[in-house]
């Protein structure tokens, strides 16, 4: 299968791009891995006829804003993010109705329809920087709240949290630190800006995926603990095998971004589907969000 999909790959002029969660298989025959917007990013500048994308909806909708002449690929049609669909283009309506003064940040982890609504979006990485770039002094944060306290505890602006959360970061709790240091205690701390505020606090350095991928390079560190999802830890042991990497918990996650198999990305570039669009009115106004945060300095 995996020579097919190489073969095919050529035919279609085709890239295959996977983000930090995918199972190992997938991320090995990727051409590039990634975080969500890292991987979209790179999607709009590639010289690629088709892009398929192994992650969940809304990764694969960002890449279809940022290059709407490429045909892109969702292997499986079920892969979809909880968080992103916590709230509904109604709901930031109706919290934009009542504050009215307010500018809306949209993480990317959000739908398209929600990155329309929006004044610009953030990712974990920039939320603050993209916060502090605004001149309204209240900011509406959706989806994530968790994200939305990480952000709110460096900025002097009000934030007005969306009570969204990412299941898999948000069941982390101090006790599982407390254990993980035992088990570990010579190792770093490294936990996502999805997690609980309580788990921020125990951490040692709070990062994006991408983020953590790079802690290596500069640590003196042997080992990490790692509080994100755990499809994480193939990718740091890839990157730095003199290093070793436990999981802050092997329960953390997420059944949508471990439904990609190898059969499904050979069938997505057998038959090109399933395509994911995004509705022209509502790409030009998404499109727009992204932009304006790509043009924040970090």
């Amino acid at each position: 299968m995996i020579e097919e999909i190489q073969a095919l790959k050529k035919e279609r002029r085709a890239t295959i791009l996977a983000h930090n969660y995918q199972i190992p298989a997938v991320q090995d025959i990727a051409d590039l891995a990634g975080d969500s917007l890292e991987l979209s990013r790179a999607a709009a500048a590639l010289d690629s006829e088709v892009i398929v994308f192994c992650g969940v909806d809304f990764m694969a909708e960002t890449a279809a804003i940022l290059s709407p002449q490429k045909r892109v690929v969702l292997p499986v049609k079920g892969a979809w993010c909880p968080m992103a669909h916590m709230i509904t283009p109604q709901q930031l309506d109706e919290l934009k109705a009542l504050y009215p003064q307010a500018a809306v940040v949209c993480y990317v982890n959000s739908t398209a329809e929600i990155k329309a609504k929006s004044d610009i979006c953030c990712t974990s990485a920039n939320g603050v920087q993209v916060v502090e770039s605004l001149s309204e002094d209240e900011v509406i944060f959706v989806p994530d709240r968790n994200l939305a306290a990480y952000v709110a505890r460096h900025t002097k602006k009000k934030i007005i949290p969306w009570d969204g959360y990412c299941y898999v970061h948000d069941q982390f709790t101090p006790e599982m630190v407390k254990a993980a240091r035992k088990l570990h205690p010579h190792a770093e701390l490294l936990v996502h800006p999805e997690c609980r505020p309580e788990v921020i606090d125990l951490a040692d350095f709070v990062y994006s995926t991408a983020g953590m991928c790079k802690h290596p390079d500069t640590s003196r560190a042997q080992e990490y603990i790692i509080g994100t999802e755990v499809g994480m830890i193939y990718r740091l042991k890839k990157a730095h095998p003199d290093r070793e990497f436990y999981p802050l918990s092997d329960e953390a996650i997420c059944q949508n971004m471990k439904k990609t198999t190898i059969p499904d990305v050979l069938r997505a570039l057998q038959t090109l589907e399933p395509r994911v669009t995004v509705p022209e009115e509502i790409a030009v106004r998404a499109r727009g969000a992204i932009e304006r945060m790509l043009r924040v300095k970090v």
